[in-house]
């Protein structure tokens, strides 16, 4: 081999062997630097890496994932069963321990599905069914219980496989088929108790404010009766006083007047009267305006 050709040789060996030296990391992964399959050390930093030629890299996904659990039957504290869907938001925390623990997402869900389920069953079976399905919001506690899971998920998972547990909710309740119509049927009397009992408040409330507005329109009539008979009394006692000054203006003339209307009333078409001639009912009628000038 010619010189020439041995030197670009050795100068393009070279240039791969430094070329191989260098990597980037990326602002969302991690990377471990391996010698023979073992970690050496691991890269957070975003940028320029620097390695040996003979050593690895590996790369992993710093971004959250979402982990869908299969749905599990579980026992609440009241001795209920019900199926529970839920699903865990997860990310790579530690890269070395998640390599010699997990090695891959797979691996990682498989490990988060023993550590959720293991969860699920004890809060569960410390809690009562009210404080998962409920119409009342103060009984719900389905919130608490989520966060109170994911805290004791985030701790198993992070010390033992490098993984933090960034959220855990339960997203379906159901129960199982043999029990569900048994289920509903207790759910339908109880809301047909409830309805009972808002409907007997409703009537008792009904009658007290008939009972209030019956007393209130009895003080309003006879306040009004009362307010009528007092008005009425002082009308007739003033119309008494009118009367009266009438009269004692001029009697003659009131006592003429009052026989004319008396003579209106009695003496009708064909009416016979036999009264004496002494009569005073009878003065008017023989004597005319001598009988109305003797009374003056």
């Amino acid at each position: 081999m010619k010189p020439v050709s041995k030197t670009l040789l050795v100068l393009a060996v070279a240039v791969a062997a430094v070329w191989t030296c260098f990597f980037t990391v990326r602002e969302n992964e991690s990377v471990i630097v391996t010698l023979f399959g073992k970690p050496v050390r691991p890269l957070d930093a975003a940028g320029l890496g620097l390695k040996w030629p003979w050593e690895g890299v590996l790369r992993f996904d710093r971004r959250v994932r979402l982990y869908d659990a299969t749905p599990s039957e579980f026992l609440t504290q009241d001795k209920k069963n019900i199926v529970v869907q839920s699903f865990v938001a997860w990310k790579i925390a530690e890269p070395q321990k998640f390599l010699l623990a997990v090695r891959d997402p797979l691996g990682a869900e498989m490990r988060l599905r023993d550590v959720l389920w293991s969860e699920l069953s004890s809060k569960l079976g410390v809690t009562p069914l009210a404080a998962l399905l409920s119409i009342k919001p103060e009984e719900m506690k389905l919130d608490p219980l989520s966060e109170e899971i994911r805290g004791k998920c985030s701790e198993t998972a992070k010390g033992r496989y490098g993984i933090e547990v960034v959220d855990v909710r339960i997203k379906r309740l159901g129960f199982p088929t043999q029990n569900r119509d048994a289920v509903f049927e207790r759910m339908r009397a109880e809301r047909q108790r409830e309805a009972k009992q808002f409907r007997a408040e409703g009537q008792e409330e009904g009658m007290k404010i008939r009972a209030e507005a019956d007393k209130q329109k009895t003080t309003i009539l006879a306040e009004a009766n009362r307010k009528a008979e007092t008005l009425k009394g002082e009308g007739d006692a003033r119309a008494i006083e009118i009367y009266n000054s009438a009269i004692a203006l001029d009697p003659s003339f009131y006592k003429f007047l009052r026989t004319l209307d008396a003579y209106r009333v009695t003496l009708k078409e064909n009416t016979t009267l036999v009264l004496g001639s002494d009569s005073d009912f009878l003065k008017l009628l023989t004597e005319g305006s001598q009988a109305l000038k003797a009374n003056k």
